[in-house]
C-alpha cells in the first residue's frame, strides 16, 4: 500500500532531524522543499546531486546556522532523507545506503541521483496537498516570519493559488499547536511595549501592531515560559526571528544588529542605532530572558557576518 495523504504530512512534519544540544538543522525540509517546487515545474523530483547542490547550498546558507564546512551541507539531507520519501542512487542504479558517506565529493564522484518515491510524486501531484505540504514543512520546522522569505526562495514552480493555500495552512495548523496564555502573559509582563524600543500603541485601549515573540523557536521545542518570551513590535519581532536583530546573551542582555542587515532610507536606517543599546527590563522579574534560550538564539539564527568577510557593526 502507498503512502497516504495524512501519512505523507506525518513524515513531513516529524523528519528527523540534529538535537544535539538544540542545535537547528534545516537541511531536510529544505530540500524538501526545493524539490516540491521541483515537481511543481517539471512533473518530476529527479535530480542529479550535481544540479541540486548548489541551489540547496544557498538555501541552507540563507535559511540555516552557521557552519564550519558549508561545502558538505547539502550532502548530508541527500543521503540522510529518510527512505520512505526519498530513494538516492549511484549513477550506476546502485542504492546509496542511509550510512553511507555524506560528502559532496563521494557524490559528484558517484554521479548520485535521487528522487522522490513513487507514491510521493502521485500524491504532489495534487495542487492542494502539494501546497499544504510546503505549508506543514515551513510551520513544523521554522518559524511564522520565515513564511514569506521561504515562500519566496523555494516557490517558484507553486501556482499563486498554491502559495495562497500554503499561507493558509500554516495559519491553521499553527496557532492551535501553540498556548494562547503565552502571548498574555508575555505582553503583560513586558508592560504591553516593545522590549526593543518601548512601542506601545493602542487602539481603544488595546494594543496593536504587538506581539509575543519565542527566543528560543516553538518548532524548536522553546517552551511557553515567561523566560523565553519577548513583547516585541511587529518590526522588530519579524527582525529578530529573521537574525538581522540578536541579543547579547548576559544577565542584562543588550542588542545587537547583524552586520548583513543594510538599509538605504532613514525609517530602515534607524534599526541600526539599536546596535548597544540594552534590552527593556520587563515588569515580571520570572519574564528575564534566560541565558540558554539567548544564547540558542544567538548561535541558531543570528546572521553573523560571513566566514572571513571582517565585517563589524558600527
Amino acid at each position: 500500500m502507498g503512502v497516504e495523504r495524512d501519512e505523507l504530512f506525518g513524515k513531513l512534519a516529524k523528519l528527523r532531524r540534529a538535537v544535539s544540544k538544540g542545535h537547528r538543522a534545516p537541511h531536510k525540509p529544505l530540500m524538501l522543499l526545493w524539490l516540491i517546487n521541483r515537481f511543481a515545474e517539471r512533473g518530476t523530483t529527479e535530480v542529479a546531486y550535481e544540479d541540486l547542490a548548489g541551489p540547496l547550498r544557498g538555501l541552507i546558507e540563507e535559511f540555516g546556522p552557521p557552519a564550519a564546512s558549508p561545502v558538505d551541507r547539502p550532502a548530508m539531507p541527500f543521503v540522510h532523507l529518510e527512505r520512505e520519501l526519498w530513494c538516492p542512487v549511484k549513477g550506476n542504479g546502485e542504492p546509496i545506503p542511509a550510512g553511507g558517506p555524506r560528502t559532496d565529493r563521494a557524490l559528484r564522484g558517484w554521479a548520485a541521483r535521487g528522487r522522490l518515491l513513487p507514491e510521493v510524486e502521485t500524491l504532489l501531484a495534487d495542487p492542494a496537498i502539494r501546497a499544504e505540504a510546503v505549508g506543514v514543512l515551513i510551520d513544523h520546522h521554522f518559524t511564522p516570519a520565515w513564511e514569506e522569505p521561504l515562500l519566496a526562495a523555494v516557490g517558484g514552480g507553486l501556482t499563486a493559488l498554491e502559495t495562497d493555500l500554503a499561507r493558509m495552512v500554516i495559519s491553521s495548523r499553527a496557532h492551535p499547536r501553540r498556548d494562547p496564555r503565552f502571548a498574555l502573559a508575555t505582553l503583560k509582563a513586558w508592560a504591553r511595549a516593545c522590549a526593543m524600543c518601548g512601542y506601545d500603541g493602542r487602539i481603544d485601549g488595546l494594543p496593536v501592531g504587538l506581539e509575543a515573540a519565542h527566543i528560543k523557536w516553538h518548532s524548536h521545542l522553546g517552551p511557553a515560559t515567561p523566560d523565553n518570551g519577548l513583547a516585541l513590535c511587529a518590526l522588530h519581532h519579524g527582525l529578530f526571528d529573521r537574525g538581522a536583530l540578536g541579543l547579547t546573551p548576559e544577565p542584562e542582555p543588550r542588542i545587537r544588529v547583524s552586520p548583513r542587515y543594510t538599509a538605504s532610507g532613514t525609517t530602515g536606517r534607524a534599526v541600526l542605532d539599536l546596535h548597544g543599546a540594552p534590552l527593556r527590563r520587563p515588569e515580571d522579574p520570572k519574564a528575564r530572558p534566560a541565558a540558554e534560550y539567548l544564547a540558542w538564539h544567538d548561535r541558531e539564527v543570528f546572521r553573523r557576518a560571513p566566514a572571513g568577510a571582517g565585517v563589524t557593526t558600527a
